[in-house]
């Protein structure tokens, strides 16, 4: 089984340590207390604002503090009633059990330095390696560094934060179960959120890491982007400023997909949509009210008090697997076994655990469900949410066709905790503003370009269903919008575009190559696919045409890829740097993968046949020649005191 790296992911224990818990509560309804004398009728709102925050070690309020949290919080219900707010939509990345978690990209600084951070909802700091730092693991991108943003500010020590020994600058340290930590200082820097974002870049505090320990130092990521309650996080920050609503959705791939979307801000939520309540007072993480869960339709014998253990039911996003309490665990151990008997049951692919695996089953994901029973999780309100087997399994590693159990017991800890794979192909709207959590099933990785925007332009869709061989566009018939957009339906086997630049090199050709790399970074494709096919110029405009072509020996490009190149190009969101100048797209054009002949198809088999069968040939024809002159060689030997014809003999 591959182990699960970064923040909360070794899969047998997830809930994170909470420092010194009831000591800083008691503090926070000090806090609380003090606040509320001097906003009134306030009173409900601070108290959903500063509940999560309690259980922040590092960063305690001050009562003036505290009512800027109010007011902010205030300012979220105006908002909502005034007008329809932007949102950060982003794109995810890497697949939950191959790496054990996702990421998003985001840039921090003028001009911006961009890092990988794994989104978690179970925390509430966003923090990337900083250039200072002496104890930190080799990662995805080089480490921010404050001296090249020429808007970096450090946060300055303050009774608001917890300070350093010299008491100068703020500093953040956190600590998680997997014994992993990480440790820095507090930096105020501008915050963008990508190319898909209706959000222009905000300012926003974070961590920049000098320390980093555990599954924190080996992981491939550079960091965490914290999205849970409390003041340092980068969405508390956003909702406080009133330029997001209070709530962000998270939609994670399927089974050997991977990638996804996330929101921060509101999201028109689908009419299908399943909620829960979730109480911010009762737990510092997102939590759900579940009551019950059904195996094949039939429910299992548990008290509904079994899931309000401890922390009771909670989501987080930067787990991988689920945890049960132990009577839950076994119930649905026994239940998913009886249903299973007609399979057989192996070990699982790691020795170091006794993982519940099944062979037998076959590979089509899509059939899984012929096979494994759907769970369904019954809230308290009723409602009811149906998870297929990718929700609950995750594909053996060594067996073919075997699958094992995605849900563990959580030790002796009574807390539920649902991870990731609970939610893959599940679009969860965490609706803060409301107190509640949606759930809603669909396909994860296409939702980047379908999601919905709201106050985003909703043109009419396009759709090009010409089914010729080139289907080709001019710019002004592209969608000012990813939603609705529809491709041919036909797989895409080559894009190609036409740009003119306004370059200020007086000769372009030995900046090709760069040029190439900023255009496949812009289009996130590798720099391997993007060719340049021909370019022409007069003074300092240039007509460059270039090609997409798939990636490594896929045949094609995939919609969701081809989609996002395109809306990318139509609606200018490739920014080159200042010394190419402006750009205009002057068309585009998908075409599907060449059809090639027999002989195309087959060239290289015929061609690995021919020469083996000229290798055997030619060592048959040696080994055969061989045999013969051996042959020869033996007709020709004469005994001794065999008569043989008189030679003359030769003058000296």
């Amino acid at each position: 089984m591959p182990e699960s790296q970064g923040i909360v992911m070794d899969r047998r224990s997830r809930i994170r340590i909470i420092s010194d818990f009831f000591f800083i509560s008691f503090i926070g309804f000090i806090i609380s207390s003090s606040v509320t004398k001097v906003c009134g009728d306030r009173e409900n709102v601070l108290h959903r604002s500063l509940g999560p925050s309690m259980v922040l070690p590092l960063f305690l309020s001050t009562p003036n503090s505290s009512q800027q949290f109010a007011e902010g919080n205030f300012r979220r219900q105006l908002k909502k009633a005034e007008h329809r707010l932007p949102n950060a939509r982003m794109r995810l990345y890497d697949d939950l059990l191959a790496n054990g978690y996702y990421t998003t990209r985001l840039r921090i600084g003028t001009p911006p330095q961009e890092f990988a951070l794994i989104v978690d909802s179970g925390s509430t700091v966003t923090y990337v390696p900083c250039s200072t730092c002496e104890q930190c693991g080799k990662h995805q991108d080089p480490r921010f560094q404050p001296d090249l943003s020429s808007t970096y500010k450090p946060l300055k020590c303050s009774m608001d934060c917890n300070c350093d020994n010299e008491r100068v600058q703020c500093i953040y340290e956190r600590q998680y179960a997997e014994m992993s930590s990480s440790s820095g200082v507090l930096g105020n820097d501008i915050v963008s959120f990508g190319n898909g974002s209706a959000l222009e870049p905000q300012r926003a505090v974070f961590g920049c890491e000098n320390m980093e320990t555990g599954d924190l130092y080996s992981q491939r990521a550079d960091g965490i982007m914290g999205l849970g309650r409390g003041p340092l996080s980068i969405l508390d920050q956003l909702v406080d400023r009133g330029v997001i609503s209070d709530s962000f959705s998270l939609c994670y791939g399927g089974m050997d997909v991977g990638g996804g979307a996330m929101v921060l801000g509101g999201i028109s939520p689908p009419p299908e949509m399943v909620f829960s309540h979730s109480d911010p007072v009762r737990s510092p993480y997102y939590n759900i009210e579940l009551k019950e869960l059904h195996v094949g339709g039939s429910p299992l014998k548990l008290n509904p008090r079994v899931f309000d253990g401890k922390h009771g039911t909670v989501l987080d996003s930067g787990t991988t697997y689920a945890y049960l309490p132990e009577p839950v665990f076994v119930e649905f151990k026994n239940a998913i076994m009886k249903k299973l008997s007609h399979l057989k049951q192996i070990r699982g692919p790691d020795p170091n655990y006794k993982d519940i695996c099944f062979s037998g089953a076959g590979s089509d994901v899509s059939q899984l469900k012929k096979t494994f029973p759907e769970v369904d999780m019954v809230f308290e309100n009723g409602q009811k949410l149906s998870l297929a087997p990718e929700n609950y399994l995750f594909r053996h590693s060594k067996v073919h066709g075997a699958y094992c159990l995605g849900i563990f017991q959580n030790g002796r800890d009574p807390t539920t905790l649902l991870g990731g794979i609970v939610v893959r192909n599940t679009l969860v709207t965490y609706d803060r503003e409301n107190e509640r959590i949606g759930f809603y099933k669909t396909n994860c990785s296409e939702l980047w370009e379908r999601l919905n925007v709201p106050g985003a332009p909703s043109p009419a869709p396009v759709t090009l269903s010409d089914r010729n061989s080139t289907t080709e566009v001019p710019p002004s018939l592209a969608p000012s919008g990813l939603p609705n957009y529809v491709l041919p339906d036909f797989q895409v086997g080559l894009i190609t575009f036409e740009m003119s630049l306004s370059v200020k090199y007086t000769d372009l050709e030995p900046h090709i190559t760069e040029l190439a790399e900023f255009i496949a970074h812009e289009l996130e494709v590798n720099t391997s696919q993007v060719h340049l096919l021909n370019y022409s110029h007069k003074g300092n405009e240039s007509l460059i045409r270039w090609a997409i072509y798939p990636a490594g020996s896929v045949h094609y490009i995939s919609n969701t890829t081809a989609l996002s190149i395109i809306v990318r190009l139509s609606e200018h969101r490739v920014q080159l740097p200042d010394n190419f100048g402006s750009y205009e797209l002057v068309k585009w054009k998908v075409e599907p993968p060449l059809k090639r002949t027999w002989w195309g198809k087959h060239f290289l088999a015929v061609v690995a046949g021919v020469v083996i069968i000229t290798l055997v040939l030619g060592f048959t024809t040696f080994g055969i020649w061989v045999v013969w002159r051996r042959k020869q060689a033996l007709n020709t030997y004469k005994p001794v005191d065999v008569v043989g014809p008189e030679q003359e003999l030769q003058q000296l």
